[in-house]
């Protein structure tokens, strides 16, 4: 064919001159489609020896020229795209070389490849060039679709997909530089990678499941009874193999090209296959439910860990609510599992030597961090289901390595208590999270730590995760008990060092300036492991035994908070809240409620797996301002967001003073909280370490329900905090108007289906996902 030209002038200043695009199949076209739609080069022309797709391209004022033949249209190209099957790669080479030994092509002209293995194509361009050319790149677009060919293009093929690109000593940063920004232009995202290392990566993510896809087919169709094979199998079967129908010759050239990664890879899955087929011969019920269980937790949890997200986009405001007032909620309802006794349950059942049991565990985003955290260590947990867990403990020394950083998403409470449980394991570790919690400081537990003989490395000035924890074993000595007087009343901090005790040698004492949540101390002494407890000493001797047992989790009070503080500042209300743990050490909440004057009743208390437990009934209240005690603070502070809500409705002021610690949550609560109350209309001024807060509730014989509004409508900025977000929910009780809260998605991280609950008692809260 000879070469075609049809000019067609650029509109925009084109980041190439020409490009030349080698090969028009689905990547090689969609590429143009996407360069011609973006204004990419001022003249675009490919070479394919399927002359009615050029003429097709050329037609549709997709190309400026085609050929079959490269000389013919190469000249004077900036950028060449090949875009061949990567058996045919060298040939291209040896034409591009030609090129530029004729003068068509200057000798720095970028040349890049879309091919799906690195080393050959390297291997192929040392093969045909003197020198590697300075503006070599290979590079492979992480996209693909079912159907090939000219007309399965898209432009948008490589929106929000990966681009890994081999950055060559050889190369010139200009040539990098400007490829990168192309492939960015498209839509996608780039990414640095040594080649082997790229071939390795493909050969377990791409070309093993291919050729298992091919084999598989193979093999049922080489069966007698292959018609009754095909016509019954199930949607894993065509869902799985849904791959073996791309192009053969493609994954032939593939499959010898990347050969020796395959070929590792197929070895260390055939060791895999090996174990899971010995599981079933033995009816190793435990071993196989870890593995099967691990897999499909994996399945989800890496993805998100990818995203450095805690399951849910943090990084994004995804999701928002729309909330219309409403006057009164009523009913009965039952709040999900308490996070801090789920999380402890975890951590100490995978300790524990034999089989716990959990109920009620709640399936938030922050527990299962903590539940993957533990699979990633290779204990196996069944669940969970409708909150049970079976957890198949692993003993005090049984915990492994994990092959990854250890992923908490957005949850505090997991990186500062298994920071304390790690330093004292024989291996190294890494803790990490979202980008959210790798704000957050992580000195209060590190310090400490290395009191005890720790070896752990935070990161930055500010001493925050990620946290590097070295290994006992090569450390060479274990943790030492020590005596540690807390500067801050802490549960998370107490915590950690008491998990770190049970390894240490000797007494590990903590004290505290005032009492913080004691679920730790009451879970260890309920898995039999001795506490002692002497006031605000909290001791634990190194050296003990966990055994497991049944484990029930109460609903929490923290998320009951939000719900009491409703029925509390609406009108007519009545409200009751079924077995919510009442542990002495978190009702804070209801101390400064009733001091506040909240009509609040307690019935049906009982005592659950060591928890003090009772269903909790609030009515319409006329709310008073007070001075909060500082000695209440620590046993409410992470209610305190919803309790500015009742403190606005309130009669007076109300000042909070002592609560430095709500700055360093999940995002400063006092600050935030105080924006969003300004937006909505209230007054406030924050303090160093509180705030005061003019209430706008009035007692009024004629208004006995104190049911005015005291909240006008806004947008509020949640700064993607859960308590923040559900607070503000909670106001629109009060409110004038609409309030519009941003950044809801992280609600997961501890109350799931909150919005769909409070819908069930009154609210009116509409969930917009973007």
């Amino acid at each position: 064919m000879q070469a075609v030209t049809k000019l067609t002038p650029s509109s925009t200043q084109p980041l190439f001159q020409k490009v030349c695009v080698i090969g028009l199949g689905l990547i090689g076209a969609s590429l143009a489609q996407a360069i011609k739609d973006n204004g990419l080069s001022q003249r675009l022309v490919a070479v394919d020896r399927h002359e009615p797709s050029l003429e097709e391209a050329i037609q549709q004022g997709l190309l400026d020229a085609g050929s079959s033949v490269l000389s013919e249209v190469i000249s004077g190209s900036d950028l060449i795209v090949i875009a061949v099957p990567v058996q045919a790669v060298q040939a291209v080479f040896i034409d591009i070389k030609n090129a530029m030994d004729s003068g068509l092509l200057a000798t720095d002209c970028i040349i890049t490849d879309v091919c799906s293995t690195k080393v050959n194509i390297i291997d192929a361009a040392k093969a045909v060039f003197d020198t590697l050319p300075v503006g070599l790149v290979p590079a492979h677009p992480i996209a693909g679709a079912e159907n090939s060919g000219y007309h399965a293009r898209r432009a948008t093929l490589f929106v929000n997909h990966s681009v890994i690109i081999c950055e060559l000593p050889t190369t010139s940063h200009l040539a990098i530089k400007k490829l990168s920004q192309l492939w960015e232009a498209v839509g996608a995202t780039v990414m640095p990678m040594e080649a082997a290392h790229h071939d390795s990566i493909l050969a377990h993510t791409s070309h093993l499941p291919h050729l298992l896809a091919f084999n598989l087919v193979e093999q049922l169709a080489s069966h007698d009874d292959n018609l009754d094979m095909f016509r019954y199998a199930a949607g894993g079967f065509r869902d799985f193999t849904r791959i073996a129908a791309s192009d053969p010759k493609m994954w032939h050239d593939i499959f010898f090209a990347n050969q020796s990664a395959i070929v590792s890879a197929l070895d260390e899955y055939s060791v895999y296959l090996n174990d899971i087929r010995q599981l079933i011969i033995d009816k190793d019920s435990t071993a196989l439910m870890g593995l099967l269980g691990r897999a499909q937790a994996a399945r989800r949890h890496f993805g998100h860990m990818l995203a450095s997200t805690p399951y849910t986009d943090t990084s994004a405001m995804s999701a928002s609510y729309n909330i219309t007032p409403s006057n009164t909620v009523s009913g009965t309802i039952t709040i999900p599992g308490d996070k801090s006794i789920s999380h402890r349950s975890i951590m100490l059942g995978s300790l524990a030597t034999g089989v716990t049991k959990v109920t009620g565990f709640l399936e938030g985003e922050d527990a299962l961090a903590t539940l993957q955290a533990f699979r990633d260590m290779g204990v196996t947990i069944e669940g969970p289901d409708n909150g049970n867990l079976t957890i198949h403990g692993v003993g005090m020394n049984g915990l492994k390595p994990s092959k990854t950083p250890l992923y908490m998403g957005n949850s505090g409470t997991s990186m500062r208590l298994l920071a304390g449980i790690l330093a004292a394991q024989a291996f190294d570790s890494v803790l990490t999270g979202d980008t959210s919690l790798n704000k957050r400081p992580m000195e209060r537990v590190a310090t400490p730590l290395r009191e005890m003989g720790a070896v752990i490395q935070s990161t930055g000035q500010q001493g925050t995760a990620p946290l590097s924890i070295t290994g006992r074993d090569s450390v060479g000595k274990p943790l030492q008990g020590a005596e540690y007087d807390m500067p801050v009343a802490s549960a998370q901090i107490k915590s950690c060092l008491l998990l770190a005790g049970l390894w240490s040698e000797g007494t590990t004492t903590v004290i505290q300036p005032e009492i913080s949540r004691d679920h730790t101390e009451r879970m260890l002494s309920a898995f039999g492991y001795p506490v002692t407890v002497d006031g605000n000493r909290i001791s634990v001797e190194g050296g003990g035994t966990l055994t497991g047992g049944d484990i029930a989790v109460p609903a929490d009070i923290s998320s009951a908070a939000f719900f009491m503080v409703a029925a509390a500042i609406s009108q007519g209300s009545e409200l009751t809240l079924k077995q919510v743990g009442i542990n002495p050490t978190r009702t804070g909440i209801i101390d400064i409620l009733k001091l506040m004057q909240a009509d609040i009743r307690l019935s049906n208390e009982a005592h659950v797996g060591g928890e003090p437990v009772a269903d909790i009934t609030i009515l319409s209240s006329n709310l008073v301002g007070i001075e909060i005690p500082e000695y209440l603070v620590p046993l409410a502070i992470d209610e305190f967001p919803v309790l500015f809500i009742a403190a606005s409705c309130a009669q007076g002021r109300t000042v909070l003073t002592g609560a430095k610690e709500l700055r360093v949550k999940e995002s400063d609560r006092i600050a935030v909280m105080a924006e969003g109350l300004q937006t909505l209309g209230v007054d406030c001024t924050v303090t160093e370490d509180g705030l005061i807060i003019e209430g706008k509730g009035k007692t009024d014989s004629r208004d006995v329900n104190n049911s005015h509004a005291v909240f006008g409508g806004g947008h509020i900025v949640s700064h993607h905090d859960h308590r923040i977000a559900m607070s503000f929910a909670v106001a629109s009780l009060r409110a004038s108007k609409q309030i519009t809260i941003e950044g809801v998605e992280t609600v997961n991280t501890s109350f799931p289906g909150f919005a769909e609950l409070a819908n069930q008692i009154g609210m009116s809260i509409d969930v917009i996902s973007a």
